[in-house]
């Protein structure tokens, strides 16, 4: 644990005074779990911020902008708080709690929503889900008040994780009788025809990440009996015509691998009691070259239709490894530069 803090001489090169507070209880233990073997936590932060941290005992100094000095603080007193009520830190805990602080940095301007925050948790039947920034906050809102909902963005936002959380607890409150997950039978330079079983046998392995999730949240039992009595369907989009969708929840994942026609056919396809939600990542579209998305053409339609909203998910919202930031990042400029994206051609 670093146990130094900077001397008067240091203090008074800098323009902007330090930031000084003391955690308590003063316990070491907790101390000691706060800042990480060789204090890895507390570089982990100063790195992510952009300030320097140095303590000594339960008295912290942060240095560097007012605003991140400030978050820093207000960081490492949650954290704290963690520890104290037995939570255990790692890097991983740590990065999502450094998003937080980051997305609110980035909207620190904007005025708090407190109905957002109160319905923000999401409880299913084996977990809590709470989103994390003010993006995923908004996006749960919106799929509390709209029947139709688009989330749009990079891989690794939660926009998918989110829909299917929003969907069990909607069926566990018995506010729908099924869920439908649908995805388009377009692949990332694979065949379908090469897998066994019919369409609808063939899509499910690419539902994966929405049984991933359905499982955590609901456990393996309770997932494959509600399989069996259909409460909970798989339906690849190219069954969806025809039908009326009354009193489902419906998911259609990977939506910017859907043609216009498609997208129209099922946006149609929401009954009474319904709530439809639609994730997708421009960025990632499998359409022969030539093909319009779907998905960014029901961007362009939609955009100012009532009962309809739209959550545009950054590079800021990603909250796997911090490398898949740097990821997104980089494809996107190398896209900007060399390329147009393909769903956006006519």
């Amino acid at each position: 644990m670093d146990t130094h803090l900077l001397s008067a001489e240091d203090t008074s090169s800098d323009v902007t005074p330090p930031t000084t507070f003391s955690l308590e209880p003063n316990d070491a233990r907790h101390l000691a779990a706060l800042c990480g073997q060789l204090d890895t936590h507390l570089r982990q932060i100063e790195n992510r911020l952009g300030i320097t941290i140095h303590n000594r005992g339960n008295t912290f100094e942060l240095r560097g902008s007012e605003s991140r000095c400030k978050m820093g603080a207000a960081l490492l007193t949650a954290l704290y708080a963690d520890v104290t009520n037995g939570i255990q830190l790692s890097p991983d805990s740590i990065h999502l709690r450094l998003q937080d602080a980051d997305l609110e940095m980035l909207n620190e301007t904007e005025t708090p929503d407190a109905s957002i925050e109160t319905t923000s948790l999401i409880r299913t039947k084996r977990l809590s889900v709470r989103p994390r920034g003010q993006n995923q906050r908004s996006y749960v809102a919106a799929i509390n008040h709209h029947d139709i909902n688009f989330g749009i963005g990079p891989a690794g936002t939660g926009k998918t994780y989110l829909a299917v959380a929003c969907a069990v607890r909607a069926l566990l409150n018995e506010q729908v009788k099924r869920i439908l997950l649908v995805r388009p039978a377009v692949e990332a330079g694979e065949r379908l025809g090469f897998l066994p079983g019919d369409l609808s046998q063939k899509v499910d392995p690419y539902l994966r990440p929405l049984y991933d999730a359905l499982y955590e949240m609901l456990g393996f039992e309770t997932v494959s009996k509600y399989i069996e009595r259909h409460i909970i369907e798989v339906a690849p989009l190219a069954f969806m015509r025809g039908r009326t969708l009354n009193h489902a929840f419906i998911i259609l994942d990977e939506a910017q691998n859907t043609t216009r026609e498609q997208m129209k056919m099922f946006l149609t396809r929401i009954g009474f009691g319904s709530t439809a939600v639609v994730t997708g990542d421009t960025s990632q579209i499998d359409l022969p070259r030539g093909t319009q998305s779907g998905l960014t053409h029901a961007a362009q339609v939609l955009e100012n239709v009532e009962g309809i909203a739209f959550t545009q998910f950054g590079i800021k919202d990603v909250v796997r490894h911090p490398v898949v930031q740097r990821v997104v990042s980089a494809y996107e400029a190398h896209e900007q530069a060399n390329d147009h994206p393909r769903g956006n051609q006519a």
